[in-house]
């Protein structure tokens, strides 16, 4: 099966995806990631406010499969979270890269960026 990979994020080997504008980021799972959870019904996130650490577990997702636990692709503090996710949590399966976003936060070492894969690294992860 082929997934859906946007070129204007990046990865990690985790299956976040990092969407990056400017001192920012934007924050989810990909779709290969929510395709191997199935049918998500339930999300736990942090609160504005909270910091996180790259690779550190910053929240969980669970599905009708499995609980899995989220890793910080980049480090910084939450500046949003996505409320929609609270009574729909199966927009993460729906739309990853879309609707489905999980954070927002604010970058505190913009160098962590380069460390991220790219679009194509990141399919030959998981192809």
């Amino acid at each position: 099966m082929t997934f859906s990979v946007p070129n204007d994020r990046k990865y990690s080997q985790s299956h976040e995806w990092a969407l990056i504008d400017s001192q920012t980021a934007l924050i989810g799972i990909t779709d290969f990631a929510q395709d191997e959870l199935g049918d998500i019904v339930f999300v736990e996130l942090p609160n504005p406010g909270d910091s996180i650490t790259k690779g550190d577990i910053f929240g969980l997702v669970e599905s009708i499969k499995a609980v899995s636990d989220l890793y910080a692709p980049l480090s910084g503090t939450i500046s949003d979270i996505n409320p929609l996710l609270d009574t729909e949590p199966e927009q993460i399966n729906d739309d990853p890269y879309g609707a489905g976003w999980m954070l927002k936060i604010e970058l505190t070492d913009l160098g962590e960026v380069e460390k991220l894969l790219t679009k194509d690294e990141y399919q030959s992860q998981t192809s």
